[in-house]
């Protein structure tokens, strides 16, 4: 038995890095949902741009989680 140790290292830097990117969205998201809230306390009014950030993020995060899923389980090929 061989082992590709190319592709070890390619599997292992990949998700590695998508799991940091999609780290760094939610932080970025819950970044969003603070200056919803930060705006609400101050003006007593809401920040569309915290909400777009918030949600488009969360979308991001949720894309990603569906898409790996979709790799994962072989009933949705």
């Amino acid at each position: 038995m061989q082992l590709d140790w190319t592709a070890l290292g390619q599997v292992a830097v990949v998700s590695t890095g998508v799991t940091v990117a999609v780290v760094v969205v939610f932080a970025l998201g819950v970044l969003g949902l603070a200056r919803l809230e930060g705006a609400r306390d101050q003006q007593g009014r809401t920040s569309a741009v915290g909400l777009t950030q918030a949600a488009l993020c969360f979308l991001a995060c949720a894309a990603v989680v569906a898409y790996g899923a979709f790799l994962i389980v072989p009933q949705f090929h």
